[in-house]
Order: C-alpha cells, then sequence, then structure tokens
C-alpha cells in the first residue's frame, strides 16, 4: 500500500489546497468526524 500522506495533519494540508476557491467565503462551515477526522478538518478551517 502506497502512503499517500505523511500523516493526517499532512492529508488535511493537500484538501485544503485542493479546496481553496473556498477560502474565506462565510457559508462554508468545516466539519470533521472524531475517528481521526479532526487533525484532517483542523489544517482545512485554518486555511
Amino acid at each position: 500500500m502506497s502512503n499517500i500522506f505523511r500523516n493526517r495533519a499532512d492529508a488535511g494540508q493537500q484538501l485544503a489546497a485542493a479546496l481553496n476557491r473556498y477560502t474565506g467565503r462565510r457559508d462554508v462551515v468545516v466539519l470533521a468526524l472524531p475517528r481521526g477526522g479532526v487533525p484532517v478538518g483542523y489544517e482545512v478551517a485554518k486555511e
């Protein structure tokens, strides 16, 4: 199995880069599931 992401934070940073067209919009909410998704969601929300 190849590793696409170094860790969940890296996955979140890559996802945030892919979703950059939503940056700054006030009608966007980031939801993260507690079973491993919170570090990903945090990185997305931070951007």
